[in-house]
């Protein structure tokens, strides 16, 4: 808190030296029947040699205001799809504030006979932002056909493990959202929810490693924010994508978008189909000591995994313009995924001298439905033409979750008669979730803007756990895994934002209040007591962002950033139960976590408008992450808070173009990862750095011929009690434009060398050690195919959705 207040003392102080005579520019712009055109891009550049200045849009009635503009010699440029640009005359402003009204501009339609001129817009995959870097899927071949986490594990700073964990620059704790709503879900259920969402529905992703104060402060490590593609145009617009890929199973990813605005109403909807068959070959080695450090016995169990998923995603909407000013919404949105998984287990327990002393097989089977549906109304009205804003949201989400499990033991010990267990579950859980969301933004004097708002959001969870011990084919109540276990949950937040412009110097500040209670409540059964607990706490997160442009041209440009955060454990894990993963892994949940809290620092660099260079550090205090204990031949998982951790490193992002048919994308990063903790006994201290690479190249082979060659390289890593392998991989693929530049048909190869497979050892352990390999289903071959049409005028999307982060904790 000290630093955020001496920061933000030394950035007013910074805009006291930095203030200058500042003016306004306002016009309108319309089409040739002088209606208001929308979306507009108005850029005023110097008269003299044409050096962009300043931007801004237009609003529904077609105006524009551009503000904090300096004294000299200017002209305003006007572009927009479908109109021919449109440059002014020269103007200019004198010493002294002062306002210039532009006469109206009428935009002219572009020719129609322009039809053999080809003007080709290529986005980067990657780019810098103030606050964020966004990542557009399209700009990569090898994401067709892919998957929503497939994406992301090629996006800069992103690691996602083989069970689909997400972790950001090496730190885990972080917020997943989809068009501005959390996910709610578990760690494995947002794996396979995201596993279910074509890449070719999305339209980019927002990585935010300290998000503003508008968003909630959950997510000690940042937010991730995955916008889905709505066609943004008038009259009837869409796309559709077909996948097939082939690794060791098969799998196919298909979508399709589609919009339709006539008058003042704005349909738009998405659909998603997809199949997904994928395997791990996991093998595990343990080792048991004696007190005195002999070693007594040793465990190798190999797991054959294999899921099979199905999942359907569909969103609709509407928008409707009441009036030019005010505009009313509403978006329906679920999903249904089936998931069957099952796993062949072979285990090997010898003494100190390799000899054989038992055998075990086990077969586990887990079939499960997961189904959500929610509900969106939204509601903005603007003001006037100053940007002057008031957006409300309210969001109603419903989560079901069937699970039905089986679990075969045979056991082969010497000397013994053997033994065959069947224990079966039913698992269903039921999620609610209702918040609503105000957000307001009011512009002030010589280009700054207050903005505030409030959030209110009550959690209701039921979860149940019935398992049966199978005897001669009768089912008996086991009651040491059973149980039945309520969660709710009500936070209270409002925050309050400031930007100013002064000169050179941008900055944004925020203060955001959170006030948190939770009940949890065990209800028990015949041999274990009802219990439950009850929590409240309140918390201020704090916000500072700052830019200062070292040269009128921006060529180089100095950043900072300052964030307080917070990582809430999720929904079940605070389960006190314990449930079997296998006959030698237990899982259980911890009543007694606490919630995570990091303060997250960066200054960055950034090199004519390509190459960022970022500076890092973080603490974070009583990390959420999973912790194994032993105890004796048995592993207990459950997540537990380690004490500390303390990262920093540094981060490049750039571009590079060496020929005009050939463009280098790069991300690098060097960071060092310290855990410090109590484990029980035992003293947790894993240390070290890791180095990240992961380079792409894009070549524009003809008019309809692009490549790709791509890969990824990761040196050994350290995550809480654990420590990963090195690990790698190359990808190429080929694309090629089809249908009169309307389609596009590519072809890509994931993992060529087969070199993307992880494993590792486990630190911490009492009295014992482990690691572990897998091989995964990574190298796979897919051909795909995308098709757009697209008529009328571009519109301005608006944001919908005020539930921030809740869907990320749901424990399903």
């Amino acid at each position: 808190m000290r630093f955020f207040l001496f920061t933000s003392l030394f950035l007013l102080l910074a805009l006291g030296a930095a203030h200058a005579q500042t003016h306004t520019l306002q016009g309108l712009i319309t089409d040739p029947d002088r209606k208001p055109i929308e979306g507009a891009v108005v850029a005023v550049v110097k008269a003299a040699d044409s050096t962009f200045v300043k931007a801004a849009l237009t609003d529904a009635s077609g105006q524009f205001l551009v503000v904090n503009l300096p004294t000299g010699s200017f002209r305003v440029s006007v572009n927009y799809l479908g109109y021919q640009p449109y440059l002014s005359a020269p103007f200019g402003f004198e010493a002294g504030l002062s306002t210039h009204t532009l006469p109206d501009i009428r935009l002219v339609p572009a020719e129609k006979t322009l039809g053999e001129v080809q003007v080709t817009a290529r986005k980067a995959f990657v780019e810098q932002r103030i606050d964020r870097v966004t990542v557009n899927p399209d700009a990569l071949i090898s994401n067709a056909g892919t998957t929503s986490l497939d994406v992301l594990e090629k996006s800069p700073g992103v690691q996602v493990d083989a069970n689909g964990n997400i972790s950001l620059r090496g730190r885990s704790g972080v917020v997943v959202f989809v068009d501005d709503k959390p996910t709610y879900l578990s760690a494995a259920d947002l794996a396979n929810y995201l596993r279910s969402l074509p890449a070719g529905s999305v339209e980019a992703i927002d990585i935010m490693t300290n998000p503003p104060a508008r968003y909630d402060a959950a997510g000690n490590a940042g937010v991730i924010n995955i916008r889905l593609k709505k066609t943004k145009a008038r009259g009837f617009n869409g796309g559709l994508n077909l996948s097939y890929g082939q690794g060791r199973y098969h799998r196919s990813n298909n979508s399709a978008n589609l919009n339709y605005r006539t008058g003042n109403l704005n349909f738009f909807g998405n659909a998603s189909l997809n199949t997904v068959n994928m395997y791990q070959d996991l093998t595990i080695w343990r080792e048991y000591f004696l007190p005195n450090g002999n070693l007594e016995s040793r465990f190798t169990q190999n797991s054959y995994i294999r899921r099979r998923l199905n999942g359907a995603t569909l969103k609709a909407g509407f928008d409707w313009l009441i009036t030019p000013k005010s505009t009313f919404g509403v978006v329906l949105s679920g999903f249904r995924n089936p998931t069957l998984a099952t796993i062949t287990n072979s285990a090997r327990v010898s003494d100190a001298t390799d000899k054989l002393t038992a055998r075990v097989e086990a077969l586990s089977r887990a079939d499960k439905v997961l189904r959500n549906g929610s509900v969106n109304l939204n509601f903005t009205h603007s003001f006037d033409s100053t940007g002057r804003e008031l957006t409300t949201n309210v969001d109603y989400l419903t989560y079901r979750s069937d699970l039905s499990q089986s679990l075969a033991n045979r056991v082969f010990a010497t000397g013994q008669t053997n033994e065959n267990t069947l224990l079966d579950s039913s698992l269903p859980t039921s999620i609610d979730i209702l918040t609503a969301k105000l957000d307001y933004v009011h512009p002030l004097a010589k280009g700054s803007k207050l903005a505030g708002g409030a959030k209110l959001s009550r959690i209701q969870t039921g979860n149940r756990a019935s398992f049966f011990d199978v005897i001669d084919g009768q089912p008996r109540p086991n009651y040491t895994f059973s149980n039945a276990f309520n969660y709710a949950e009500r936070i209270q937040a409002g925050y309050l934002n400031y930007n100013v412009e002064r000169g050179r110097l941008s900055v944004q500040t925020g203060l955001r209040f959170e006030n948190t209670a939770i009940e949890g409540h065990q209800l028990g059964n015949p041999e274990v007591k009802d219990s439950s607990f009850t929590r409240q706490y309140n918390n201020l997160f704090p916000t500072v962002y700052a830019t200062y442009r070292l040269d009128s041209a921006g060529k180089h440009q100095l950043g900072l950033s300052f964030s307080r955060r917070i990582d809430r454990p999720d929904y079940q894990a605070m389960n006190p139960f314990t449930y079997p993963l296998d006959r030698f892994t237990l899982y259980g949940g911890n009543p007694f976590l606490r919630p995570t809290f990091s303060g997250n620092l960066e200054i960055s660099h950034t090199w004519n408008s390509t190459i960022t260079t970022t500076l890092r550090y973080s603490r974070v205090k009583d990390v959420i992450t999973e912790t194994i204990e032993q105890r004796s031949p048995v592993f207990y998982s459950r997540p537990g808070n380690i004490g500390q951790q303390i990262s920093y490193g540094v981060a490049i992002n750039g571009s590079y173009q060496p020929a005009k048919w050939w463009t280098i994308q790069f991300y690098t990063e060097v960071m060092h990862n310290r855990f410090r903790a109590q484990l029980g006994t035992q003293l947790l201290d894993n240390a070290g750095t890791y180095w990240h690479v992961a380079p792409t190249n894009q070549f524009r082979l003809s008019a309809t011929w692009n490549a790709e060659l791509g890969g990824m390289y990761q040196t050994r890593a350290y995550f809480g009690q654990f420590v990963v392998i090195p690990v790698g991989q190359v990808r190429v693929a080929v694309s090629m434009k089809v249908l009169k530049n309307k389609g596009t048909a590519k072809l890509a190869l994931s993992d060529v060398l087969y070199t993307n497979q992880v494993g590792g050892t486990i630190k911490g352990l009492a009295n014992s050690t482990a690691r572990w390999y897998s091989y995964l289903d990574s190298r796979v071959v897919t051909v795909s195919f995308s098709y757009r049409f697209s008529n009328g005028q571009t519109l301005k999307q608006r944001q919908t959705g005020g539930s921030d982060t809740e869907q990320q904790r749901v424990k399903s």
